[in-house]
C-alpha cells in the first residue's frame, strides 16, 4: 500500500499532553483481578502496542479505553479530559476488532459511511468522506462490492476505513491481524504502520505475536498478570529486557539461573543471553573449558554436547547441552561444519562475549 497524501483535519494538541493517560487503572471481575493499578502515558501520534500472552490483561486495558468496561478504579484521561465514566459514543477513540464486523448486506461504501450516518452526517458529505477513507487504503475501485467478495486483507482494510472516516484522536486495534495466513498478516503489518505515519494519529495496538510487535511499534508495553512489565521501543524491550519474564516472553532467551551465575560471575543474579549472541566452537581442543574460565577479552566459555540441529531457513538452532547440566540455544548463520548426524552428539564449546549477558534481578512490576 503506497503512502497516500491527506487532507483530514489534523487534531491541534500539544504534544506534551498525552494521547492516553492512565492512572491507578484497576479492573475486577469478581474475586479475580484483570488488571492491577496500571501507569501509563501513550503519546500523541505514536504506534503503541500492548503486548503479553492471553489474560495478561492487555485486552482489558483496550476495552477500558474503549468505554467497553468500567474501571473498579484509577482514571482514564484523553488528550487530558478525564473520560473514565463516559459512555464509548462520548469518547473521540475508534476500534478495529479481529473479526472486522462488516455489515454484509452493505457495499464497502456504505459500510465504511455507517459511523458518519450514525452521527448525523449529511448524505454528500458522508459519502465524499467514505470514497476519501476508501481511497486511503486503496479500495475505492472495489466501493460496491459487498464484504464478501473480498479477500481476508481487503476486508480488514475497509474496517480500517470505517474506523478511521470519523477521525478518532486514537484508533484502538484489537488483534485486528489474527485472522489473516502469516504472508497476508506480515505484508499488513507494514501496510498499517506506513498509514499510522501518514495519518499522524494515535495507534494502540493489541497483540501476543512478539514478532508484530517488534515490527510495527514505536513503544511496546509488556503485561504480564494484568500489569506492566517494561515499557520501551522494540530495541530496548530486545536487547535489555527488564526481567525474567519480558526476556523469556519476547523472542528465545537463554536464562542461566543464580547457580551458573555464582560459577560464572560470582553474584546469584539470574542473567539472560540471546541465542545470536552465542558463538560455537565445533573443534573443541581435548581440554574443554570447564565453565567459568573466562579470556582476557571479556569472552565466557562453558563445555557441552549438541543435541539437536533445527534448520530455519535463515539460520540453524542447535540445543547444546552444557556439562552444568544446563541447556542453551545457539542461532548459527552459515554453512555448518557437517550434516545433523555428524553433529549430533558433538563435543563443543559454547562462548559469548560478556557485554552481552543481561542481569535480570527479580523485581516486581513497575509502573511508568
Amino acid at each position: 500500500m503506497t503512502e497516500t497524501v491527506l487532507t483530514s483535519t489534523k487534531h491541534e494538541i500539544s504534544t506534551a499532553i498525552p494521547a492516553i493517560r492512565l492512572r491507578g487503572l484497576t479492573k475486577s471481575f469478581g474475586d479475580t483481578t484483570a488488571v492491577g493499578g496500571v501507569d501509563l502515558d501513550i503519546r500523541q501520534g505514536e504506534f503503541f502496542s500492548m503486548l503479553g500472552p492471553s489474560g495478561s490483561g492487555k485486552t482489558t486495558v483496550l476495552r477500558l479505553i474503549a468505554g467497553f468496561e468500567l474501571p473498579t478504579a484509577g482514571i482514564i484521561e484523553l488528550e487530558g479530559k478525564d473520560v473514565t465514566n463516559t459512555a464509548p459514543f462520548e469518547r473521540d477513540v475508534n476500534t478495529v476488532f479481529q473479526d472486522y464486523a462488516l455489515f454484509p448486506h452493505m457495499s464497502l461504501l456504505d459500510n465504511v459511511a455507517y459511523g458518519l450516518r450514525v452521527r448525523g452526517i449529511g448524505r454528500k458529505e458522508r459519502r465524499a468522506r467514505a470514497e476519501q477513507a476508501l481511497e486511503r487504503v486503496q479500495l475505492s475501485q472495489l466501493a460496491r462490492r459487498s464484504p464478501s467478495q473480498l479477500s481476508g486483507g481487503q476486508r480488514q482494510r475497509v474496517a480500517l476505513a470505517r474506523a478511521l472516516v470519523v477521525e478518532p484522536k486514537v484508533l484502538l486495534l484489537d488483534e485486528p491481524l489474527g485472522a489473516l495466513d502469516l504472508k497476508l498478516r506480515k505484508q499488513m503489518q507494514i501496510e498499517l504502520k506506513d498509514l499510522q505515519r501518514s495519518l499522524g494519529i494515535t495507534f494502540i495496538f493489541v497483540t501476543h505475536d512478539q514478532e508484530e510487535a517488534l515490527t510495527m511499534s514505536d513503544r511496546i508495553g509488556v503485561f504480564n498478570n494484568g500489569r506492566l512489565e517494561q515499557i520501551g521501543s522494540a530495541h530496548e524491550i530486545y536487547e535489555r529486557p527488564s526481567g525474567q519474564f519480558v526476556a523469556d516472553f519476547v523472542g528465545t532467551s537463554n536464562l542461566f539461573n543464580s547457580a551458573m551465575a555464582e560459577r560464572l560471575y560470582g553474584r546469584t543474579d539470574v542473567f539472560s543471553i540471546r541465542p545470536e549472541r552465542l558463538r560455537l566452537l565445533w573443534d573443541a581442543p581435548e581440554k574443554q573449558y570447564d565453565g567459568g574460565a573466562t579470556s582476557a577479552g571479556g569472552t565466557t566459555f562453558v563445555a557441552g554436547t549438541v543435541t539437536s540441529l533445527i534448520y530455519l531457513g535463515h539460520a540453524t538452532q542447535v540445543r547444546v547441552a552444557l556439562d552444568s547440566g544446563f541447556t542453551v540455544v545457539v542461532l548459527v548463520h552459515g554453512d555448518l561444519p557437517g550434516s545433523e548426524d555428524e553433529l549430533h552428539q558433538r563435543r563443543v564449546n559454547v562462548g559469548w562475549a560478556d557485554r552481552d549477558a543481561v542481569w535480570l534481578p527479580d523485581t516486581p512490576s513497575r509502573k511508568f
